[in-house]
């Protein structure tokens, strides 16, 4: 399962990148900061679940709520 889980944390920071015109690197230092990665992995069960466009915008909305700018 842990194997599991960091694929798709490592999944998950990509398609943020993407959605927000990051690299893969400035975009996890983003959700680092602002409590994102830690939110993947506490809700992993429920998130995984989720589509990837869904997930992205439960970051971005989360990760506002803990004063990221991104939007």
């Amino acid at each position: 399962m842990v194997n599991n889980k960091l694929a798709y944390i490592i999944a998950v920071v990509s398609e943020f990148a993407a959605r927000f015109s990051l690299n893969p690197q400035q975009a996890y230092r983003y959700l680092d900061r602002f409590k994102g990665i830690d939110f993947v992995d506490r809700f992993y069960n429920v998130e995984h679940t989720q589509s990837f466009e869904d997930v992205v915008e439960d970051l971005a909305l989360f990760c506002r709520k803990n004063g990221g700018q991104l939007a």
